[in-house]
């Protein structure tokens, strides 16, 4: 299976598309877990599948995946411990006041609440009830025209939590019809996806304990928006 990037007998990567649900209840519609448990079927393995990370439907990237029950209670303890390292790319409108400049590095520190009726968050004050502290790395790698590409790195696993505080920001990522009211591209009709992908993935393997890391290039046609324009 092409989406699977590696594989052994503890745990595989697994690439997922934008669009493709990580796990649904809807009948018919396929998801990772359907795949991957199908998958496993027929090689006549045990098809066990424990979901180490998650992504929403609309983003890209890698997923973690572990193959036994002792895997997934290793890897999950090492997410819960901060020990399991997530790493992004988004392209976000850049055009507010103080735009970003390539180089620029920032931290966002946000209180966000999550509305289960809607299943949205958003950012409240600290010490409201129920809000959660969430914090991400970024860092400028392009600006073009009224764009940018950040590299971020995930120091807390909030729901909805980069789109989330990118907008917050005023810095909404390019096609987030939830949260970025579907900030589109400049000079570009056509709608465009949600330009977010889980590029980089860090763990300790459950078993051998060797350092794995895998990384991707999207294939999201939106980071090619950036290509082709002069720099500002």
């Amino acid at each position: 299976m092409e989406q699977i990037i590696y594989e052994d007998d503890q745990v595989l990567v697994f690439h997922k598309p934008s669009g493709l649900a990580v796990q649904t209840s809807r009948f018919g519609q396929q998801d990772v877990v359907s795949i991957l448990k199908n998958y496993r079927a027929k090689k006549r393995e045990l098809p066990y599948i424990a979901l180490i990370n998650r992504l929403d439907q609309p983003v890209e990237g890698l997923l973690l995946v572990a193959k036994t029950k002792e895997a997934a209670a290793a890897l999950t303890g090492q997410l819960t411990a901060h020990r399991l390292d997530k790493c992004y790319r988004a392209v976000v409108r850049n055009d507010r006041e103080n735009p970003l400049r390539v180089g620029e590095e920032g931290v966002l520190t946000d209180y966000l609440l999550k509305d289960g009726r809607t299943n949205c968050s958003g950012v409240v004050q600290k010490g409201t009830e129920g809000a959660k502290e969430a914090v991400l790395k970024y860092e400028v790698e392009k600006v073009c025209k009224s764009m940018a590409e950040l590299y971020i790195e995930l120091c807390t696993g909030r729901h909805h939590q980069i789109r989330v505080q990118m907008a917050n920001a005023a810095l909404p990522i390019l096609g987030d019809l939830k949260y970025g009211r579907g900030a589109a591209a400049e000079g570009f009709e056509m709608k465009t996806p949600l330009a977010l992908c889980s590029v980089k993935i860090v763990f300790m393997h459950p078993k051998s304990r060797k350092k794995m890391e895998f990384e991707i290039e999207p294939e999201n046609p939106a980071f090619q928006l950036l290509c082709g324009f002069e720099p500002a």
